[in-house]
C-alpha cells in the first residue's frame, strides 16, 4: 500500500510503499490488550508494604489476664483486631511483572501500526529534523494539526530535533527501537519518519 510523504513544512515528498504484513492488518483488540497490560505491569513498582503484627511498635506485653475478664482472649496489642495494630496479609514488594512472548510482542506492535492505518491517525514525514528552535517547530506542529503526537524516528533521533522538541506539550520523540504499543496507542497521531519505516519493516519482519 501506498501513502503520501509530507515535509515538516507540510509540502509533498513524494510517497512510500508500505509492508500490508505491518500496516495492513485488521486490528484485534484482544492482541493489544494483552500487549498493554503485560507492558504495564512490567513498569508497576510494587513497592507497596504494609506492617505485620511483627513490625508495629507497641508493647508486646500481654494486655490482660487470660481468665477472668469476661472478655476475648488476647495477647497483645499488635494482633490485627486492634486500631493500629499489624495487617494480615496486606501487600507487600512484590513484581507485577508476566511472561509474553517476543513473537507475540511484535504481532502485538504489528496490529498496533495497522490500528493506526486503519484510523487514518498514520503519517510519514521525510524527516524528523528541526533548526533547534522550539518555537518554530511548535508553529509547524500546530499548522499540521497535531495535538497528542509521537514520532518514531529511525535509529537514531536528529539531537537538533529533540531539543526543539522538548517543551511542546503533547509531542513524544522515540527511535525505532523504542517504539511500543501502549505508546502508539496513547497518542492521537502516530508519525514515521521514512528511516523510521525502514527500520521498523527490518524489526518486524
Amino acid at each position: 500500500m501506498k501513502l503520501d510523504v509530507i515535509k515538516m513544512d507540510g509540502a509533498k515528498a513524494g510517497s512510500v510503499d508500505l509492508d500490508e504484513a505491518l500496516f495492513g492488518l485488521e486490528p484485534r483488540a484482544d492482541i493489544l490488550h494483552r500487549v498493554v497490560r503485560w507492558q504495564r505491569n512490567n513498569a508497576q513498582q510494587g513497592t507497596h508494604k504494609v506492617k505485620t503484627r511483627s513490625e508495629t511498635s507497641y508493647s508486646t506485653k500481654k494486655i490482660y489476664r487470660q481468665k477472668g475478664t469476661g472478655g476475648a482472649r488476647h495477647g497483645d496489642r499488635n494482633a490485627p483486631i486492634f486500631r493500629k495494630g499489624g495487617i494480615y496479609k496486606g501487600p507487600t514488594p512484590r513484581s507485577h511483572g508476566h511472561e509474553l512472548t517476543k513473537k507475540f510482542r511484535k504481532l502485538g506492535l504489528r496490529h498496533a501500526l495497522s490500528a493506526k492505518m486503519k484510523a487514518g491517525e498514520l503519517v510519514i514525514i521525510d524527516a524528523a529534523v528541526a533548526a533547534g528552535k522550539t518555537a518554530a517547530l511548535a508553529k509547524q506542529v500546530k499548522d499540521l494539526g497535531w495535538k497528542r503526537t509521537l514520532v518514531v524516528d529511525g535509529a537514531s533521533v536528529n539531537e537538533d530535533f529533540l531539543i526543539a522538541s522538548r517543551n511542546i506539550e503533547g509531542l513524544d520523540i522515540l527511535p525505532s527501537m523504542g517504539a511500543n504499543v501502549y505508546d502508539i496507542l496513547k497518542s492521537d497521531t502516530l508519525v514515521l519518519t521514512k528511516a523510521g519505516v525502514e527500520a521498523l519493516e527490518a524489526r518486524l519482519k
